[in-house]
């Protein structure tokens, strides 16, 4: 059930964001004269452009987005940055020379641009000699509806998508959609992109429920009549519209960054300011009440499914069973200073190395035991969505009463509700309103917290 999806873009958008700062700056320095090289305005070149890239989705660069467009953002970064530039120092140095400002922008857009179309076109070439960064798909539909999307994924292997099967819903259709989803199972599909003419509510309702279930990416190419009628985000591949029907906030780059910056700040702060001296204590009083190691870890599954070890401060005596059966009430295996420090939440406080390493967020869908979370998979509706993001310390469903034990099943398909909304509806607001709703819950004491 593991996705593979081979993307790197994630390295590289960043690797952009800090080669074009560095192009910028040490420009500056060498072609610009010394009562222009001060710190201040280094840092207001460097925070301008940041703030001028995110309003015109300068780095909002995809497979699918054509060689003009990128060209258009080019032209449009030039054109703010030269203005804000000049009114800044026309505001605060009363500099009258513009050619050498003018110089300095055009040469940093002319290095900037040819290293942009650069990655763009060696990407593409490299998903054309060796093959990386594929996604495997399918397409769902009948052959008039979906004919010209074949035709550009044949055609186009540049952009990187390898159509594995295309399926005629013209005949059989419910065996069809049927064989498509066995198929996607069986072949390790990333995509599945269906045709909106040929299927009606009920099988796109399926067609949902099995992508979200099975952590799959859909999309859909619509009816043009459906286009004016629904509130969709809408993409082109070419000419082609595709529709995707779910929105989330944390795929757009920008808000990755932010929620990555805060992240690295938080755990930074609570791993030095805290962890630094509360471990040696924690550990000594662990040790002296049982034997056994001062942290515990365990699989669990995080981003896109994968697993990674989540770390605690050991608060149960060893057992065979910590990894199979969830803590209870009263629990026998909880030792005294556990039984503590699990009331008081510090037993999580080492998931902020997670944090800090890239594998959880502060904030984020609380991950489950491999075993629990297999079992929820085949029990519970859309369990699997709460992958599509990092797993955080804490999170929406916790801060209203869903944290602990899951006693019945209800307490199960409220978090995913709980979690899915958080997905959907992220903003850095609602982190630290979650954040400062966890201290004040755990100061207060919550009945579900043993």
């Amino acid at each position: 059930m593991q996705r593979h999806t081979g993307r790197f873009s994630i390295y590289i958008r960043p690797f952009s964001y800090l080669l074009d700062l560095i192009i910028i700056n040490f420009l500056a320095t060498i072609l610009l004269i010394n009562s222009l090289n001060s710190f201040y305005y280094h840092l207001f070149i460097s925070f301008s452009w940041i703030v001028i890239s995110w309003n015109i989705g300068f780095y909002e660069v995809y497979r699918f987005t054509k060689s003009s467009e990128i060209v258009e953002k080019i032209g449009k970064q030039y054109a703010v940055f030269i203005l804000v530039n000049f009114a800044y120092i026309g505001y605060f140095l009363k500099f009258s020379d513009p050619s050498t400002i003018l110089k300095f922008i055009s040469t940093a857009m002319f290095l900037i641009a040819f290293e942009k179309l650069f990655i763009y076109y060696f990407l593409r070439k490299f998903r054309v000699v060796y093959g990386g960064n594929f996604r495997r798909v399918v397409i769902v539909g009948e052959e008039k509806h979906t004919s010209h999307l074949v035709e550009f994924f044949n055609e186009n292997p540049n952009y990187g998508y390898k159509l594995l099967q295309s399926f005629d819903l013209k005949t059989n259709k419910k065996e069809k959609i049927q064989e498509c989803f066995e198929f996607v199972k069986e072949n390790k599909i990333d995509e599945i992109y269906c045709a909106l003419a040929d299927v009606s509510n009920t099988d796109v309702n399926n067609f949902i429920d099995f992508a979200d279930n099975n952590l799959k990416t859909l999309k859909f190419l619509p009816d043009e009549k459906e286009l004016t009628s629904r509130n969709l985000k809408l993409d082109y591949y070419g000419y082609i519209p595709i529709v995707s029907l779910r929105n989330i906030p944390l795929d757009d780059t920008a808000n990755k960054l932010i929620k990555r910056t805060f992240d690295l700040i938080f755990s930074f702060i609570i791993i030095v300011g805290l962890l630094s001296w509360l471990t040696p204590i924690l550990a000594l009083l662990i040790k002296l009440e049982s034997k056994g190691p001062i942290f515990f870890k365990q699989k669990r599954n995080g981003l896109n499914y994968h697993e990674f070890d989540c770390f605690k401060f050991r608060s149960m005596t060893i057992n065979e069973i910590a990894d199979i059966e969830q803590v209870s009430k009263n629990d026998p295996r909880i030792t005294k200073i556990g039984k503590f420090i699990r009331k008081t939440s510090i037993d999580e406080l080492p998931q902020f190395f997670n944090v800090f390493l890239g594998e959880m967020s502060v904030v984020g869908p609380r991950p489950h035991m491999v075993s629990h979370t297999e079992m929820y998979a085949k029990k519970v509706d859309k369990f699997m969505v709460r992958h599509f993001i990092k797993p955080g310390i804490t999170g929406l469903a916790q801060t209203n009463g869903y944290r602990g034990e899951v006693e019945t099943e209800t307490d199960i398909i409220n978090r995913v509700k709980y979690d899915i909304y958080y997905l959907e509806n992220w903003t850095l607001l609602l982190d630290i309103k979650i954040v400062f709703l966890t201290v004040f819950n755990t100061i207060k004491g919550e009945e579900k917290a043993y």
